[in-house]
């Protein structure tokens, strides 16, 4: 799968680490940034994973900050985007089978490396459900 990523300075180290974990499952991954640990703004490098995932270049992309609320805020403005901040393995899994979700994100600051290894195996394994219910729900989503 190709995979787009991008995480601020807050994330930095952990982008780091999943971009080695996902590499390590064979996995084509784009890092969008940032590329050394000094301040940096989320809002460009989210935006730039996000077009990237609705343009069809890449299946699925990955956004950290360092609590993935701001940068999971800013993906989600980019139309197509269905964008989740996740902390547990079971929403990784539900956001995938019920939403269909094409972006994770996750904030480096609240969970550690081997929940984060967890919850992107999740997102990365589950496929969509496919049920009518949540297909209309999604293009309920879309309208606009």
């Amino acid at each position: 799968m190709k995979i787009a990523i991008g995480a601020d300075h807050g994330a930095y180290d952990r982008k780091g680490e999943v971009i080695e974990h996902l590499k390590s499952q064979g996995h084509e991954v784009k890092d969008f940034g940032t590329f050394d640990p000094s301040a940096s703004d989320y809002p460009e490098i989210g935006r730039s994973v996000a077009k990237a995932v609705v343009s069809g270049e890449f299946d699925r992309g990955i956004v950290m900050c360092t609590t993935g609320i701001g940068i999971s805020i800013v993906a989600n403005k980019v139309k197509g985007v269905r964008c989740a901040l996740c902390s547990d393995v079971t929403s990784a899994r539900l956001t995938r089978l019920h939403n269909d979700a094409n972006i994770l994100s996750m904030g480096a600051g609240i969970i550690g490396p081997n929940l984060t290894m967890d919850i992107v195996d999740t997102f990365m394994n589950t496929e969509f459900s496919g049920e009518e219910r949540h297909v209309r729900r999604i293009s309920k989503i879309e309208m606009e």
